[in-house]
């Protein structure tokens, strides 16, 4: 079974890019989890805090799931042109100590979803300086970028577009296709 691990970077209830993760999850070949993480409970980075008390629970869980996950996939808003800080901020803590090495060669596939024209471009650009210095091995096979997403996911964040779903689906293949060559 090949195991991906998929954080959105969105706290939103309904948020487009966590609905966006559960589809990924759903449309996954079969031999393929998706299995959803949670950065909810990821605090601020804070060095005095990692001083005084270590590594967080929250952030630990992430990353021991990370480490044991065949590929990641981050579903990424974009904020101001860019990264949204929440998704940041977990990935800056779980490369902390001994996590950086789970992100070493890491399979990393972008995708996200955005009510804009133009999806999540600067976004996805974004994350690859950050990336690069984590080692990994982002997939570039393939892209998605959803845009005007506030017209293909209901009020609840569930993907409802059968177009964007077979695009999912058939990005999702590739990106899981990718983690078991040998």
């Amino acid at each position: 079974m090949t195991e991906i691990l998929g954080l959105s970077g969105s706290l939103r209830r309904a948020s487009l890019n966590t609905g966006l993760l559960r589809a990924a999850a759903e449309v996954a070949p079969d031999g393929v989890t998706v299995e959803i993480g949670d950065i909810r409970d990821v605090p601020l980075y804070d060095g005095d805090l990692e001083a005084a008390e270590g590594i967080p629970a929250a952030v630990t869980a992430l990353t021991d799931r990370l480490a044991a996950a065949d590929g990641l996939l981050l579903v990424s808003p974009e904020y101001n042109n860019g990264v949204p800080g929440v998704l940041k901020n977990a990935i800056d803590w779980m490369s902390r100590g001994p996590g950086m090495a789970a992100f070493k060669g890491k399979p990393v596939a972008v995708i996200g979803a955005s009510p804009g024209n133009f999806g999540t471009a600067h976004a996805q650009s974004h994350w690859l300086p950050v990336l690069r210095m984590l080692s990994t091995r982002p997939w570039w096979e393939g892209r998605l970028m959803v845009s005007r997403a506030g017209d293909l996911f209901d009020d609840q964040g569930t993907l409802t577009d059968d177009k964007t779903r077979d695009k999912l689906a058939y990005f999702m293949a590739g990106f899981a296709g990718s983690l078991t060559r040998p």
